[in-house]
Parts: C-alpha cells; structure tokens; sequence
C-alpha cells in the first residue's frame, strides 16, 4: 500500500503523523511519504517520515484567512511558486499510484481531488459547532453562513462526494452527523488530537494554571506579555503556573519578559513571585496539560487539546497573524461553554475566581469536552479502516 500525506499546518502534521504511526501498525509494508504544505513539516522529519519535494515558512504561519496583509505578504515570499511546485508532485504520484491522505481544509482536499487518485480526508479545521450546537443554530451564526446548510459549503461538499473519496473522518459527532445526511461517506471514529492525552491531579497543593502564548515567533512573544500582565493580580496567592512553551521557540525572550514583571529566577525554568511559583518547560507539554486545573491561552490546537480533558480555558485577545479577535470569538463558537473569552488582562482573576467557584458550570464544562473532542484513540480506529478500504 503506498500514500501520499497531505496536510497544512503543525497541528494538522502532528495529526498526520499520529494517524501514519497507526497505518504503519496495520500494514508493516506501508510505503508512504508527506508533502506539508505549510510550514516544514518537522513533526513529519522528527518521525522519520520522508518529506519530499520543497517546504517554506510563510510569514502568515499559514493563517492567510485571518488577514488579506498576511496573504500579499506571502505572495512576496514565494507562495505562489510553492504552491504550483506542491501541486506538480501531487500529481506526479498520484500518476505513480499513490492514494491521498489529505489533513486539514479545504487546500489538501483540493490538491487530492486534483490529483485524480483515491484518497480519504481528515477534516481538522470545520466543525458545524461554529454554527450550531445540538439545540440548533447559535445565535451569533450569521445569516449569511447559515444559508448552506452546513459549516463545509457546496464546494467542499462536492470534493467529499466525489467517487475518488472513499472516507471523510471530522472532527465531533455533531459534524458527522450533518455530513452523513448529506450523503457523504462520513465515520464518526473521534479526534486524533486527543490521543495519548489524560486528565490527572497535581500534588502542588496550590491552584495549577496552565499558560499557552502559542506557538509562532513573534507573535507568542506578544502573547506572553499579555499573559503575565493577567497573572499579575494572582501571585498574591498561591497558584502554580506552568507555561508550555514550543520547542521551537526561543526561551530567551520569555525569561526576560518574567524578570521584567518582577518574577525572582530559583533556576534556568523556575520562578518566584510573592506566594506563587511559575514553571517553563519546552518538553513537558503533555504532562502540563494534564495536571493543570485551568488555563490561560492565546493557542489553537492546545486550547483545543485542554478543552478535551474537560477542563476551563480564558481566552485572551492578542494581534494576531493568529490570534485576533475573529479567531478567538471563533473558538469560543467551536468550544463552547468550555472557554472564556476576555478584553482585558485585568478582567482574568475575577473570571478565574467565578469559574473555578461554580461547580454546576465545570460540572458542565467537563460534559462539554468529552462532546466536542471525543476520546483518545482515534488515529488507531481511523488507520484501521482505512487499511480496510484499500487493502480488502
């Protein structure tokens, strides 16, 4: 069995990769390859997957539907020219009788369409909780969204219906739902952005918050800042904080940011502040999320993650390429009741203190992740039936 990985974006390879580790377990003769075509696709170089063709860090990080600036400005930087290249070798194996693993929107589901092979879809980026959640339509859907019927729009619908896609896999049973009565062969088989990820307790003995600035350089910089000024109201009591930062990012400027908020360094990733401590990892993302009882985040995929183990998130708004307003008041549609979203830094202790003093909204916030994030195992379930389609 030979494929071809398609995705767009570090969240999207990750989920990519989970579900190729998977595919390799079913089918130990697995001949496959990946083609990110956002970014560089470490995720895929860090599993020993061969990337082929070229890979390019565009100024938007991919977030070019957030901001028409960032779209001119990777155009300056070459996208076009990437993107016809990119394109030149999907085709080239779809010819050689690769089938398409395609991860993320509307951009990799196009490129495998194009291609003439099979190929099934990860649907990562859609979920019809931005326009509705069970009850019905959400109040701040707009009309204008509402109109097609579903949060994927006719002319993703007809690539899902094509006959050369065997299987669509989206993100929450709502979304699956509201595909299959559209005719498309959609499984609800869950997130894979939830394996390997389970809620524990932290032996702290304080409060834990989890911080997230995310992951692009510069603007989780930006993000950081925002961050610390949120916190500052809290160390006055005792709180935990545990800030996760990207392997890839530079720890220097977060250290620097923390010395200038007054945070006294106990050693290279742990500091004091009055009655709180503040520890920075690059390498305990998994356990971070795990432990902590809230969080503070500026994040995509993380807060996504964090929301899942049924636990409460405060969004702040920063200056994007990513993490505007637009993306935020969006997540918290897509979250729902599991996020807070907040103008200020000076409005989070107040939020904090009502949310983690309201046990009938956890109660409900708990709920709500297990609905919109499903369990973890997901990629083993979505490899097995994908052996299935195209090795029976």
């Amino acid at each position: 069995m030979t494929f071809l990985c398609l995705s767009n974006g570090h969240g999207e390879d990750i989920i990519a990769v989970r579900i190729i580790e998977q595919l390799k377990h079913f089918s130990p003769n697995l001949d496959i390859v990946a083609l990110p075509l956002v970014g560089q696709g470490h995720a895929y170089q860090f599993a020993g997957i061969p990337v082929i063709g070229p890979t390019l860090q565009m100024p938007s990080g991919g977030f070019i539907y957030m901001d028409g600036n960032q779209l001119l400005r990777d155009l300056k930087s070459g996208l076009l020219g990437l993107t016809l290249t990119q394109y030149r070798l999907v085709h080239e194996y779809a010819k050689r009788g690769f089938r398409i693993m395609a991860v993320g929107d509307i951009v990799p589901l196009l490129f495998a369409w194009l291609s003439g092979a099979e190929y099934v879809f990860v649907g990562t980026a859609k979920s019809e909780y931005y326009l509705r959640d069970e009850n019905g339509y959400l109040a701040r859907a707009k009309s204008s969204e509402k109109i097609w019927g579903s949060v994927y729009l006719p002319w993703e619908r007809a690539l899902l219906s094509s006959r050369k896609c065997r299987a669509v896999f989206p993100r929450d049973s709502l979304t699956n739902q509201i595909l299959k009565s559209l005719g498309i062969s959609s499984f609800d088989l869950g997130n894979p952005m939830m394996d390997g990820l389970e809620p524990d307790s932290c032996d702290s003995g304080n409060l834990t918050v989890l911080l997230l600035p995310g992951s692009r350089s510069p603007e989780s910089e930006r993000n950081w800042r925002l961050i610390l000024q949120s916190i500052r109201w809290l160390t006055g009591s005792k709180f935990t904080f545990l800030a996760a930062l990207s392997p890839s990012l530079d720890k220097l400027p977060f250290q620097e940011y923390l010395l200038e908020f007054g945070w006294n360094p106990q050693g290279d990733s742990h500091y004091i502040l009055e009655n709180s401590q503040l520890l920075m990892s690059q390498n305990s993302y998994s356990h971070y999320l795990s432990v902590s009882n809230v969080a503070i985040a500026m994040a995509g995929t993380a807060t996504e993650q964090f929301v899942g183990l049924g636990k409460p998130v405060i969004s702040l708004v920063g200056s994007g390429p990513q993490f505007t307003y637009a993306f935020a008041e969006a997540q918290t549609r897509l979250l729902g009741c599991s996020v807070t979203l907040v103008g200020e830094p000076a409005q989070v202790p107040e939020t904090l203190k009502n949310i983690i003093n309201d046990p009938i909204l956890l109660s409900k916030i708990a709920q709500n992740g297990r609905s919109r994030l499903g369990s973890p195992g997901a990629a083993a379930r979505i490899a097995s039936l994908v052996t299935n389609i195209f090795v029976s």
